[in-house]
């Protein structure tokens, strides 16, 4: 039976490769329409999850969806890579990091691409799905698998279809975000889209593989650039004792262009801080220098130090020094309600915070202890929000605005609050600041 009419009668097996915070949803969307799912990654704590333990490693992710597609035999997870052999459709959800020198990082795709070239068969389909730079499907991968002998749009086809996840997104999820393909063939391209009709409603075909792979950077770009702008905003509003959320929400009634966006401490996630440098980088190759891109990335990533700033201010104001103060930090994730720490300006903060000799403690339910990361290997648990323990820091930081903050409880029990999300509009207290 050749791939089509495999997948017109849902017999085709799907592998992921990634079983983070695409690759999981992905997997499950797929498993609970019956079409069998494996799942790949190397580490073996997320198999013994799904397997043996049949529950989720990402909290707002339900555990009762994998129980109930394991027990279905629908979903299997493995870091046997020769299993690739059993598969049909082979989704890459691997991480694409910069390195130290913000440059692009495709170690995990490559890699994922070399042990899939070993067991590559003919009538399989290859969608790349971690954003990177255009031209990384058809100049790079295809280099690869063209080693193998086998023809691309005839042997096996290849895309790129961008991941959209916004995790705990309360209105779109997995199945209900459009879904972006462009493959190296038509055929490809074809096939791809018929993969994705099983389980996402509505997929948008695109002419090639660059084009996809451009779209990705173009949203989140267009993310970046715009938080830039109210980040700065914010800076030159406070200068002018202006209140910029004040500012964003009259703005915000006029029906049309005009979209919102928000300051914060800094950018977080593995999309909006990262992604718009692989096509800076991409960029130079055609000796274009990206401006927007650049100088976004230069506020974004200023923020951290900005709200560092201002607490010294703040303090100084209040006859209080940084050096030696105790301080919280509020939320400890990128964004409200996930426990996602990828990029997290909130680790940033403590960074330079412990820098000036500030001793740092932080509460964030979603996080009861620091894991080590790539950048960071802070030992701290999440500390409980009591009266005492909040009454005894001299400065309370508000990085992360989490729904289960309790504002008016820890408004009525701390010295001083600096505010960086704006959570504290409606609440009074007379050491209350914004950065």
């Amino acid at each position: 039976m050749d791939l089509k009419s495999k997948i017109e009668k849902n017999k085709f097996i799907v592998g992921i490769i990634g079983l983070g915070y695409v690759g999981l949803p992905l997997a499950l969307e797929f498993a609970l329409k019956k079409i069998k799912v494996i799942g790949f990654d190397t580490d073996v704590k997320k198999s013994d999850f799904i397997n043996i333990k049949k529950s989720s490693y990402i909290k707002h992710i339900d555990s009762d969806k994998i129980k109930k597609t394991v027990n279905s035999g629908c979903l299997f997870a493995t870091n046997d890579f020769s299993k690739l052999k059993e598969v049909d459709v082979i989704l890459i959800c691997v991480p694409t990091p910069l390195n130290i020198n913000r440059e692009p990082d495709l170690t995990y795709v490559f890699n994922s691409a070399d042990i899939i070239s070993k067991y590559l068969r003919k009538g399989q389909l290859i969608s790349l799905e971690s954003t990177t730079y255009p031209g990384t499907t058809d100049e790079d991968l295809l280099k690869i698998f063209e080693k193998t002998g086998l023809k691309v749009g005839k042997d096996y086809f290849l895309v790129f279809s961008p991941e959209r996840e916004d995790p705990n997104n309360p209105v779109y999820s997995t199945a209900t975000i459009p879904k972006v393909v462009g493959g190296i063939t038509a055929e490809c391209t074809k096939l791809a889209a018929k993969v994705y009709e099983k389980v996402i409603n509505k997929v948008i075909p695109v002419s090639s593989a660059k084009v996809a792979e451009a779209t990705k950077l173009l949203e989140n770009i267009y993310r970046s650039v715009n938080i830039a702008l109210v980040n700065e905003l914010k800076m030159v509003f406070d200068k002018m004792g202006i209140d910029i959320w004040e500012v964003i929400d009259a703005a915000s009634t006029k029906p049309f262009g005009f979209t919102p966006f928000y300051p914060g401490p800094g950018l977080g996630g593995h999309c909006i801080p990262i992604d718009p440098f692989y096509l800076s980088w991409k960029a130079r190759e055609y000796e274009i220098t990206t401006k927007f891109i650049e100088l976004a990335g230069e506020i974004n990533t200023y923020m951290p130090h900005y709200v560092v700033e201002r607490i010294m201010h703040y303090m100084n104001i209040n006859n209080t020094c940084l050096k030696g103060a105790k301080i919280l930090i509020l939320g400890l994730s990128y964004k409200k309600d996930i426990e996602d720490l990828r990029e997290s300006p909130s680790l940033k903060l403590i960074e330079l915070l412990e820098k000036e000799g500030a001793r740092i403690d932080y509460n964030d339910e979603f996080t009861k202890e620091i894991p080590e990361t790539r950048k960071y290997k802070f030992k701290k648990k999440s500390v409980p929000l009591t009266a005492k323990n909040i009454s005894k820091y001299d400065l309370v930081v508000l990085a992360t605005d989490h729904s289960y903050y309790d504002y008016e409880f820890i408004a009525k029990h701390a010295k001083m609050i600096v505010d960086t999300r704006n959570a504290f509009k409606n609440i009074k207290h007379k050491k209350l600041y914004k950065a």
